[in-house]
């Protein structure tokens, strides 16, 4: 049988009709990772996945009555492209009373998921050969939307002795007169890095420097950051910069509601409208009884979010300490998120049971998952290695074992 991929259909084959675009585009290694776990639990693999950026929280029940008195209500007809005018008058309420911001409520935009408002933002804005600055390590899909949309990404590399962090040094570096927008994520996937107060300002002396560069936050973890981290955005630290700054947040991490997809950003208001645009002709808008329980979550009870922080930092804590105990692993303590990101840098070279050599972070990755049974996402997907992602959303019990997996395995290379 010949191979489906390249199946006739009259005078054409299926991979010749489709589009070039697809060419640029590689395929979602944290999904990936995260169908590998799935697919050896249903085979009858004792597996432990970590390789999901979703917290294990229920989404709290106020927000779920929100969306359900939503339905009775027969809230379930299209909706305005942009979102409802109660979403978006909560979202300008929050960008004021969390981030000291001033939007309109015609400022902002409802997306479904943080990943439609990158995408649009994007497709708005990017003409072929615009560069978009990625810092290194990335979220695997930044660079992908760059590619979709004909932009060029440019990486911009960090390390853990700048703590993951892009330097003004590295970012004056970066630009170029091609350069249209900064992609800046705090705290970051995969490495938990947040960029402190003072952090931001050098970056931003930089940027106000450079008027045709527009800084896209990604701020989806804002509300996950520990000990005496204060969280500041970069277009509170720096009000020079909020004409070209989109500041994009949602509803999933924080309060738990990943599967209810949306997510929603606030900028100057051409910029809106164009994303507004493409939006109409795209999907138009989210889910009107997500949108009613996102409501309930910008505007009512935040207390969760505190108790549901504690846990976190107490499992980054679990973890980092028994990383830092397996051989070979060197584990930085992030700041935010729920994710580390260790180097197995000195396991490189090394030799499994089996005979196999461990030459990179992919192939660590996968031994790992053949011979303990936990799957990790490797770093070099993320843009930097010899590294691996773990996320740490899931609880202390099965975080205990998959370490002591890790520690196992590490001890038995040779």
């Amino acid at each position: 049988m010949r191979d489906p991929q390249t199946l006739s259909t009259g005078a054409i084959s299926v991979m010749a009709f489709l589009a070039d675009a697809l060419s640029r585009v590689k395929p979602s290694a944290t999904i990936a990772v995260t169908q590998k776990a799935r697919e050896l639990k249903n085979a009858g693999r004792d597996v432990i996945g970590l390789g999901a950026g979703e917290p294990d929280f229920d989404t709290p029940d106020n927000i779920k009555e929100a969306a359900i008195a939503a339905i009775k209500r027969g809230e379930t007809k299209y909706p305005p492209v942009s979102g409802i005018a109660p979403l978006r008058e909560a979202i300008a309420k929050k960008f004021k009373r969390e981030n000291n911001l001033d939007y309109r409520p015609e400022q902002t935009i409802v997306g479904t998921g943080g990943k439609q408002i990158l995408f649009n933002a994007f497709m708005a804005t990017l003409n072929p050969g615009d560069e978009v600055i990625i810092p290194t390590p990335y979220w695997v899909s930044y660079p992908e939307m760059v590619a979709i949309c004909g932009g060029t990404s440019v990486f911009a590399p960090t390390s853990t002795d700048n703590g993951f962090k892009l330097t003004a040094a590295a970012l004056e570096k970066a630009i170029t007169p091609k350069t249209k927008w900064l992609m800046l994520n705090s705290p970051s996937n995969p490495s938990g890095a947040a960029y402190t107060e003072a952090e931001l300002r050098a970056l931003a002396d930089v940027l106000v420097k450079h008027p045709h560069v527009w800084v896209l936050t990604d701020d989806i973890y804002e509300h996950l950051t520990y000990g005496d981290f204060v969280f500041k955005t970069i277009a509170e630290v720096e009000p020079a910069l909020y004409e070209r700054t989109l500041t994009m947040n949602g509803v999933s991490k924080a309060y738990a509601m990943t599967g209810w997809r949306i997510g929603y950003a606030a900028g100057a208001l051409p910029l809106i409208k164009a994303m507004d645009m493409i939006q109409g002709q795209q999907t138009s808008g989210a889910c009107t009884i997500a949108q009613w329980a996102s409501v309930e979550a910008l505007n009512g009870p935040q207390d969760f979010i505190a108790r549901n922080k504690t846990i976190f930092q107490n499992r980054r804590d679990l973890v980092v300490s028994m990383l830092n105990q397996a051989r070979g692993i060197t584990c930085p303590s992030p700041e935010g998120a729920f994710y580390v990101y260790p180097s197995c840098a000195e396991l490189i070279g090394k030799k499994t049971a089996a005979g196999k050599v461990i030459d990179n972070d992919e192939t660590f990755c996968s031994e790992l998952l053949e011979a303990e049974g936990v799957a990790v996402v490797f770093g070099t997907a993320f843009g930097l290695g010899p590294n691996f992602r773990i996320s740490y959303a899931t609880s202390e019990d099965l975080l205990e074992e998959a370490c002591t997996r890790i520690q196992r395995f590490t001890a038995s290379l040779s």
